[in-house]
């Protein structure tokens, strides 16, 4: 047989395999570059509402925070809807302080995390749909290293959601209906539908696949296009 021939039998039957995966590469993958990165994190959803801290708002020193807390570590002084807390970490884990009256918030109830959450989101007034605790078996948009957490889930065209560390007070993750769809892309274009792991065998698999693919298909495109080209014009000549 020719190479024209074996080119043109393997390069239908691979194209025929692959052919589906190239599809999903070319759609996920102008689904990924077509969005900003920075729009599909979510961070339009927030805003930055952190201001200088008073004097007068700090009525319990650090000094009698090492006091009560001996082994406090990481501490670390921010403010929270306008109010000055400490964050620290110790051998107990996360804790939030607060720095006016030196009341341990952490774990923060439902009613502060709605409140951090409509503080930090970009349109304080939208409704809120839902909010729930997370302490295990995370959604597949968050982290369980962030855990525990509070989802805080407002109204909108992409279903934005906040969560809330309990311990902190902090927002952890920012998740909306794009980043979601962009997961499930990016699932899509590394082959690997649970750990998103690119350095996986499938994807491997399909990659040489599709070069071997790739390569029959130029052998045929030098003998349907150049050769027959060539060909042409030598006979061409000789009826001259």
């Amino acid at each position: 047989m020719s190479w024209s021939r074996i080119s043109r039998k393997y390069h239908k039957w691979l194209m025929l395999f692959v052919g589906f995966q190239f599809v999903v590469w070319s759609i996920s993958g102008a689904y990924m570059v077509i969005f900003d990165l920075d729009y599909i994190h979510g961070d339009n959803l927030v805003v930055n509402n952190q201001s200088s801290l008073k004097e007068s708002q700090i009525n319990y020193p650090v000094a009698k925070l090492y006091r009560h807390y001996p082994n406090a570590k990481n501490v670390e002084l921010t403010s929270i809807q306008g109010n000055a807390v400490y964050r620290f970490s110790n051998d107990d884990g996360k804790h939030l302080l607060s720095a006016d009256t030196g009341i341990l918030l952490s774990p923060i109830n439902e009613r502060y995390a709605v409140g951090i959450a409509k503080y930090s989101y970009v349109q304080s007034n939208t409704v809120i749909k839902k909010v729930s605790l997370i302490t295990e078996n995370p959604p597949f948009e968050l982290s369980a290293r962030h855990l525990p957490v509070w989802r805080v889930d407002f109204e909108g065209f992409s279903n934005p959601s906040l969560y809330i560390n309990t311990q902190t007070g902090e927002v952890v993750t920012k998740r909306h209906l794009f980043w979601r769809i962009f997961d499930w892309m990016f699932s899509f274009h590394v082959m690997d539908y649970v750990e998103e792991d690119a350095s996986n065998k499938l994807l491997f698999v399909f990659i040489v696949l599709s070069l071997v693919a790739s390569s029959f298909g130029l052998i045929l495109t030098y003998f349907y296009v150049f050769k027959r080209s060539s060909n042409k014009n030598k006979s061409i000549t000789e009826d001259a």
